[in-house]
């Protein structure tokens, strides 16, 4: 992160040498964190942002979010599951769902259909396209963003993180 000279004149100073020490903090280019970077949310986040720009980069090509790709995995995994199911397991707000399921049958990749059982909800299956798509997706992801990340954190560190990120999903 930088901070801009426009940025640092607009700061008002609160003591005589506080303009001294704006324009110190423009010079100097980097920002210090300091207690921002011990918080476990804040480092998540950002490592978070790191791993999709990476993934949306991989699968740039199909136009995939790794939202739309959790989507796909799911109902290649669960042919037949209701909309409220896919929607709880990944945690999306209803109508954020049903928006993005609209944007995946409008490209063909899945396709909604009436319950046998319950005339109000919707099954979901993925369409040929779908699984083709899902296909190539799984590849790029596997050779390309999987392979980076796994580069980076070693067996033992994937397996490590895997486990610790798994145990703040299921009990905080």
């Amino acid at each position: 992160m930088t901070v801009s000279k426009v940025t640092a004149d607009a700061v008002k100073p609160s003591r005589p040498n506080g303009k001294e020490a704006v324009e110190g903090a423009a010079d100097n280019a980097t920002l210090q964190l300091g207690e921002l970077s011990e918080l476990l949310g804040y480092s998540l986040k950002r490592a978070q942002l790191k791993v999709f720009e990476d993934f949306l980069r991989c699968v740039a090509p199909l136009q995939l979010t790794p939202a739309q790709f959790s989507v796909l995995l799911l109902l290649d995994r669960n042919p037949g599951r209701n909309q409220t199911e896919i929607a709880n397991t990944l945690g999306i707000l209803r109508p954020n769902f049903v928006a993005m399921l609209d944007g995946l049958e409008s490209r063909d990749l899945c396709a909604r259909m009436r319950s046998a059982n319950d005339r109000r909800s919707h099954i979901l299956m993925l369409t040929d396209k779908g699984r083709a798509v899902l296909t190539r997706a799984k590849k790029l992801v596997a050779s390309k963003h999987e392979a980076r990340l796994n580069e980076l954190l070693g067996p033992e560190g994937r397996v490590a993180l895997l486990e610790m990120l798994s145990k703040i999903a299921m009990e905080f």
